[in-house]
Parts: C-alpha cells; structure tokens; sequence
C-alpha cells in the first residue's frame, strides 16, 4: 500500500468520507442475527478487543503473505486501524443491533479501493477478512466455554460474525469496483486527451507526448497512421475499444483512431467491422495530424463517389486523387489554365474530346488502339484528333505540356465525380 494512499485514508474520518453517495446495502432476506443476541454481552466483549485484534493481525500476516510486512508506517496504522475498528463495530452491532452503521462501515468500501489502488485482487483482503473472522470465532468461543454462555447463544455469535464478514466483503468490492470503473474513466479520458494532442495542429512537442502517453498507458511508436471513421448501423464498438495498442474516439463529431505503423490492415478490417473507414499514410508520431487530414480527406471523396465506395478504404492507394483534390482552389486554376480550349466547348464536345485525348495521352496508340479502347470508329478517333491539334497545336508534342494535360483532365474528371456531372 502507497504511503500517499494510506495518510490519505488515515486522515480521513469513516464517518464523512467523501465521493459520491452510495445506496445502502439490500438487507439480508434471512432474519439479522444481530436482535437474537443479548445486548449485554457487548459489555463482556469490549474488553476482549485489544486481544483479538492483536491475534488477528499476527495471523493474517502469518496467513496472508501480501500483508506480511512490519506493522510501522501509514501501512501499518491503516492495517491495525481496520482491524481494531471491525472489531469495535462488531461490538457496537451487538450493544444496538437496530442502529444505523452504514457512515460506519465506509471504511470497509474504502479499503477496496485501496486494493484496487495498489494493485492487489480483491481475494487478498477477503482471505484476510475469513482469517480474521476464524480468530474471532476461536476466541469468542473460549470465552463462551469459559463463561458457560448457552449453546443457542453461541451459534447466533457465529451466524453473526460470518454474516458480518460478508457484509464486509460485499462493501470492499463495491468500493474495489467503483475504483476500477474509476480508473478505467480517467485512463479512457487520458488517452483522448493524448489522441487530440497527436493530431493537433501544430504538431505537439515531443516531451509532452511522452508525459502523456506515459500517464494514458501507451507506447509511443517511431511512426503511426491515423484512421478516419464514419458510423454505420452495423458499426461495432467494442472490437474497436480492445485494440490495446490504438486510441480511440468514437463517440466525437468526426470519429477517428490512431494505430502504430506495425499494425496489419486485416486487424485493422477485423476491429473496424460495420464502420466505414479510411487509413491515412504511415508517418512520425510528429505528423500524424498531417496523415488523419489524409485519411478524412479520402473519406469525404468516398462519401462524394469520387472514390470506390469499401468499408477500409488506404490513402496510400489514392494518392493522386488525395493530391489533387487536396486543394481546390489550385486544382481548378490547373484546369482553368491548361484545358481552356476544352472549356470553350459544349458540354458534349468537351467530353468526346476530352475523353480520346485522354486516352492518346495514356496509350500513345494508333487510330483504330484508339478506337477500340473508346468503342468508337477509327475514322471517328482521327477526325477527333485533327480536332485536339487545331485546339492544342504544339503543346501535344511537348512532354512536359502532355504531362499537364493528363493531370488537369484527371483533376476535371474527379471534381466531374464530385459533383455528379459526367466524366470527360
């Protein structure tokens, strides 16, 4: 147990601890035992305390090897006060059976906490609750020979101490689970707030991702990709929240997650299942806000019909398209400048003949190559031809002035794909 948890716990009152209002504990359906005892006895055990709790902490710590460490320090003081302070309201149940002792029993729910805190299971400290109630039963039943107390109020001695035991144990894993689903909060939150920082814009400084990373559990890769999603009504969240290595956001405006490079597509097709998706280049921790603009870009020409509507779409398959549909502005001033004489034309003209000077660019074939490729006639191919030389003139012949021409009509094609017109 940490010091810091444990002076935490010891500055605390059991009477007032705070955190968020807990429902009581559903009575037992058996009858208490608490009433069949005789108030009195409480007088004749509270000088009994001391001993017990003495003989208790020797023999858990003998029984319980997770607590088999001196009795000194914040752990010790925790370790005794428990007992003691069971013991104590044990006794209390007795004097005043109908009285009410939740306030007093919060301890019991803190000190699951505690467990989850340091990391223990919860059968630690309830082996350490059956040890301390076979030592109670033992010394309560040495007296009772002692004392010649009565069979019948023997047995209610012992239906109440192991009924006390398991009240005990149902408030430790009340407050060991609501420290779980705690913990799992604030580690879900972290790794958000890590996921926002990767692809914030700038680009974060490299001990700020460290110090995060290492605060949300997660290993920081050389490089990552990022992954755009879109919700579908068979998307299924919980494959993607058991990926270990990937931070997730899939309850935010625009849905995203970010994986490490290594990680292969068919993981990624498996977790991603009912999503529609697109996965951006693989690129230092440092770009990955550069790599989800990618991947939200490939995504937005998919939703468009720009792009082969599947459920896992790669940037790296599309990079042309991403290239120029990245910026519109300059992707309409490319075509404005090199297809001018296309412009001019009807919407009719423009497409036959820039549909054949497409294909001359990307076959360099012959007349009746041409043709076939169109499914039209050859002699239509030369006269379309004549057409583009009157049009363009020397600029087909020109490498470079070719090259232009075959990117601009690929970039009018999927701004033609983007807005539902038809294709040159």
């Amino acid at each position: 147990m940490t010091d810091a948890v444990a002076k935490d716990l010891e500055r605390t009152r059991v009477v007032n601890l705070p955190g968020p209002r807990r429902p009581a504990v559903t009575p037992p359906v058996e009858p208490s035992p608490w009433g069949k005892i005789p108030r009195d006895l409480a007088v004749m055990l509270r000088p009994l305390a001391g001993g017990v709790a003495a003989d208790m902490l020797r023999e858990i710590q003998r029984a319980v090897p997770q607590y088999a460490r001196p009795l000194e320090g914040p752990f010790g003081k925790t370790i005794i006060r428990s007992v003691e302070h069971g013991i104590a309201q044990f006794i209390e149940r007795v004097a005043d059976p109908g009285s009410d002792r939740q306030a007093d029993m919060e301890l019991f729910r803190m000190l699951g906490r505690l467990e989850a805190a340091e990391g223990r299971g919860l059968e630690v400290l309830h082996s350490a609750c059956r040890v301390g109630a076979r030592v109670a039963w033992r010394r309560v039943s040495e007296y009772g020979q002692q004392h010649k107390l009565p069979v019948s109020i023997m047995c209610v001695i012992a239906e109440a101490i192991f009924a006390y035991i398991d009240e005990i144990s149902r408030l430790s894993l009340d407050g060991y689970t609501a420290w779980q689903l705690e913990a799992a909060g604030a580690l879900a939150k972290r790794r958000r707030q890590l996921l926002d920082l990767l692809v914030s814009d700038p680009p974060p400084a490299p001990a700020a991702v460290e110090e995060l990373a290492k605060a949300a559990r997660w290993r920081v890769p050389e490089r990552a990709r990022a992954v755009a999603l879109e919700r579908t009504e068979d998307a299924d969240d919980l494959r993607l929240m058991v990926m270990q290595d990937a931070l997730t956001d899939v309850d935010g405006p625009a849905p995203c997650l970010v994986v490490p490079a290594e990680e292969s597509m068919e993981v990624l097709r498996a977790a991603l299942t009912g999503w529609r998706a697109a996965v951006g280049p693989a690129v230092p921790v440092a770009e990955l806000g550069r790599s989800l603009n990618w991947a939200r870009l490939c995504l937005d020409l998919v939703r468009g019909g720009v792009l082969p509507d599947e459920p896992l779409s790669q940037c790296t398959d599309h990079l042309t398209a991403l290239w120029l549909c990245g910026d519109n502005s300059l992707a309409e001033a490319l075509i404005q400048q090199t297809l001018r004489p296309l412009l001019e034309l009807t919407d009719k003209q423009r497409q036959r003949l820039g549909s054949t000077l497409m294909t001359w660019l990307q076959t360099s074939g012959s007349a009746p190559e041409i043709a076939a490729a169109l499914g039209v006639h050859p002699q239509t191919v030369r006269y379309r031809m004549h057409q583009l030389e009157a049009l363009f003139g020397d600029r087909l012949t020109d490498p470079a002035a070719r090259f232009d021409l075959m990117v601009a009509l690929r970039a009018m094609e999927l701004r033609s794909a983007e807005l539902g017109e038809p294709a040159v």
